[in-house]
């Protein structure tokens, strides 16, 4: 449609100004202590001195689990918002999520992570990750409340919306400040990108078979579905080790010295 037309242009001229911006803005060259700090012999030795880490296992299967109710909620919300009543939907209209969804769900995001990365630049990360990995997932169940009881109630969807972006953006603050942490050391930039890439996985696999569950379950049962898939990480939390002011300023600032 001439709508969705007009958005995709939108969309394409944003990106292009942005691109023109990071050309001018970004430096061109990498300093020659840069690349001594961080310079791998080998794309394999980098890659398999990643998994030689200490703790790597239960790393790993932490990093693929964090998002595993999140992930399939993601790909679910907009199509639960849209689709009709009927179908076990909201009903509510392309525009209507587009604002509650895309504009305000995302304001929140932002906010949850600025002030998730305020408190762990305060207290360090143990004293936070517990509440940041309940934040991520305990406001998942408002939308099984949404769904079960059909309340297409523009604040309750508002409000559902705006926890749950807020927790979003709360809790993957403290999953980014942990992969940080994993990629410490040797290669560190590397193994950063490897660490991320396993997070983009622990995303992508669920979301996959998102789709096929919610027909299976139907709205309702897919978001309680969603909230007992946080169970596993928050299990796999007292298995990852990592030391409780990592991430804390004074601490950054006594290590740079």
């Amino acid at each position: 449609t001439k709508a969705w037309s007009i958005t995709m242009i939108c969309a394409a001229f944003l990106m292009l100004l942005l691109t023109i911006s990071n050309f001018f803005v970004t430096p061109k060259f990498e300093t020659s202590d840069a690349i001594a700090l961080d310079k791998p012999a080998s794309f394999m030795e980098v890659f398999i001195s990643f998994f030689k880490k200490p703790g790597m296992a239960a790393a790993l299967t932490f990093i693929l689990l964090f998002r595993l109710g999140e992930s399939q909620l993601v790909k679910m919300a907009s199509p639960f918002l849209l689709d009709p009543t009927s179908a076990g939907g909201l009903g509510y209209t392309t525009s209507e999520v587009g604002t509650i969804y895309g504009t305000i769900g995302v304001i929140m995001l932002t906010v949850g992570g600025i002030l998730g990365g305020i408190l762990i630049s305060r207290d360090g990360l143990k004293k936070w990750m517990l509440p940041m990995l309940l934040s991520l997932n305990v406001p998942n169940a408002l939308y099984a409340l949404l769904a079960i009881t059909k309340t297409t109630n523009i604040a309750a969807v508002v409000g559902t919306v705006v926890l749950e972006q807020f927790g979003y953006g709360f809790g993957i603050a403290g999953f980014m400040v942990y992969l940080i942490y994993i990629a410490e050391g040797k290669s560190k930039t590397s193994h950063y990108a490897i660490a991320t890439g396993f997070m983009a996985l622990g995303m992508m696999l669920p979301g996959l078979i998102s789709g096929y569950i919610q027909e299976w379950l139907g709205y309702g049962g897919f978001f309680v579905w969603v909230v007992i898939a946080a169970f596993p990480a928050i299990i796999m939390l007292r298995y990852i080790n990592y030391p409780a002011d990592f991430g804390k300023a004074n601490t950054r600032n006594a290590e740079g010295s």
